[in-house]
């Protein structure tokens, strides 16, 4: 994926069907009339051993329509006796079944067959992701659903050519390394990218050779149902890939505390991270990966073209509903161009086309749910309250669902709660720098360190805050860039470890070194 594909889905088209957030009173009537989703709900049950059960308790939950608040299904709630359950399935196709025990040849075949019905579906799949989560139907079905197939064929690519190596010893011995497999691995995905964080977690550790226990986001459990049915379609034995909905209370502390769980990896906030790190060091001391939170800073610098800068300042906030970890929420700008900057960001964020995810030429849905819905305007409130500058938004818009205007202040001080939380909403806050020591002493004062984005024609200024930057990534006039071939993770409480690309292989291997006596050898 390039900034480019993503602006031709987020800045450029605005076509058809498009409401502007300018046209407030147009765009709250629209919100009235929502589209029917091409798509029917198949599966809302659980997934273990290869079959859609019920809960053990029979309890569902209520998955919602965030562009009315409206019931899409009843899902099956799992918990901590499903987790249970589905852990007895993965961990006997790990020890009993084939998939450790197949080539690594085939689990590619199986990986790549996956990904070509993922293709086949797109539409369908795309339809669940946006009606469940709110995002544009466009960027599920142009974007995020083929950027699902190629994840998986990447790391099918990568099942057989992972192996130990042969290492020299002092004295006559031979000696290897194997990599092996870590066993059972729990996997917990958050509800701002379902299918994408699916696919991070999924991919390596299926290319490795383990089995998984992965529970969905509450907000979000329907994409993943479908995907599971299609992984089962592919070839994937019975066990190896298990799909527990539920709340992470229950089903999340299950799999984080399971004491026959190898592994958790966990996508969500710092604070909830916090809480699975306690648990596993708790249990059995499983490894974790966590990917969290960011506050990550967007620097313009002197030099840049304000208007080009202003767009990718914008995309970098407001895509995804501004519900993204790594999104560019504090924008720093130099004095010398930050008056005409705030005008121009005022200016786009005012026409950033707002309304009903289905509709073509929408840029922005409804926030997924009420809490976090309630939770942006919150902190709008206390922007406001702490004496930043309301250039643009500010409030709801329309009188059911969960969208918000996008919202900009100027005149935003490092100390305000804007400028300190994670508000993973669009709101965009904009401060004014004089040079780059204190940019970069401002920038790096933050509890998070995931993402960073420069804006400059300098070369020397570029590589200056690439290294000065205590981020897991640095986007250099661009931002978002997110191939699979690009490590992604973050410095402080941003996380541990790497997701994608070949980093993440090594959260589900285990390294064992084989040492051999060597009888009367020809050669060391």
């Amino acid at each position: 994926m390039s900034s480019s594909s993503l602006f031709s889905l987020t800045g450029k088209n605005r076509g058809g069907g498009a409401y502007r957030y300018s046209n407030v009173s147009a765009a709250a009537a629209a919100l009235e009339n929502t589209i029917t989703p091409p798509v029917k709900v198949e599966h809302t049950q659980l997934l273990i051993n290869g079959k859609f059960v019920d809960a053990a308790s029979g309890k569902t939950f209520p998955t919602l329509d965030p562009r009315t608040g409206e019931v899409i299904a009843q899902v099956a709630e799992g918990d901590k006796e499903d987790v249970n359950r589905a852990v007895l399935a993965a961990r006997k196709a790990f020890d009993e079944g084939p998939w450790p025990r197949m080539t690594a040849y085939e689990r590619s075949r199986i990986l790549l067959r996956f990904a070509d019905l993922i293709e086949k579906h797109n539409d369908e799949i795309a339809a669940l992701e946006t009606w469940d989560n709110g995002k544009p139907y466009e960027q599920s079905a142009q974007l995020e659903v083929p950027m699902l197939a190629r994840v998986f064929r990447y790391y099918a690519g990568w099942a057989d050519k992972i192996h130990g190596m042969t290492v020299p010893g002092d004295g006559s011995h031979h000696v290897q390394t194997l990599h092996e497999p870590i066993g059972v691995a729990g996997q917990i995905i958050p509800w701002n990218f379902p299918l994408l964080m699916l696919s991070w977690k999924l991919g390596p550790a299926l290319a490795c050779g383990n089995t998984i226990v992965l529970k969905t986001a509450e907000q979000t459990p329907l994409s993943a149902l479908l995907v599971g049915r299609l992984l089962h379609e592919a070839g994937l034995p019975e066990g190896v890939v298990n799909i527990v909905s539920g709340f992470g209370a229950t089903a999340g502390a299950a799999i984080a505390s399971h004491m026959d769980i190898d592994k958790v990896a966990f996508t969500g906030s710092t604070d909830v991270g916090k809480i699975i790190l306690k648990l596993a060091s708790e249990s059995n001391l499983k490894s974790v990966t966590l990917e969290l939170g960011g506050k990550s800073p967007f620097i313009v610098c002197e030099d840049a073209d304000v208007d080009q800068a202003v767009e990718l300042a914008h995309f970098a906030l407001f895509f995804n509903q501004g519900q993204c970890c790594c999104a560019g929420s504090r924008t720093f700008v130099h004095e010398k161009v930050y008056d005409e900057f705030v005008e121009k960001a005022k200016a786009r964020a005012i026409n950033r086309s707002v309304g009903d995810p289905f509709k073509s030429g929408i840029e922005q849905g409804p926030q997924v749910d009420s809490e976090q819905f309630k939770k942006i305007l919150k902190y709008i409130k206390h922007g406001v309250d702490s004496g930043a500058t309301l250039q643009a938004g500010g409030d709801r818009l329309g009188s059911k669902g969960y969208y918000i205007q996008p919202t900009v202040f100027s005149d935003v001080k490092d100390d305000m709660l804007i400028a300190q939380d994670e508000i993973f909403g669009p709101v965009q806050t904009i401060l004014k720098f004089k040079d780059l020591d204190e940019v970069i002493a401002r920038a790096n004062n933050s509890r998070y360190g995931l993402a960073a984005g420069v804006f400059t024609q300098n070369l020397d200024t570029a590589n200056r805050l690439s290294r000065a930057l205590r981020v897991g990534t640095v986007w250099i006039n661009c931002y978002d860039v997110l191939d699979i071939t690009i490590p992604f993770g973050g410095y402080k409480m941003s996380g541990i470890g790497r997701e994608k690309g070949i980093y993440s292989l090594s959260n589900y291997l285990q390294v064992k070194a084989v040492v051999t006596a060597l009888k009367n050898p020809a050669w060391l």
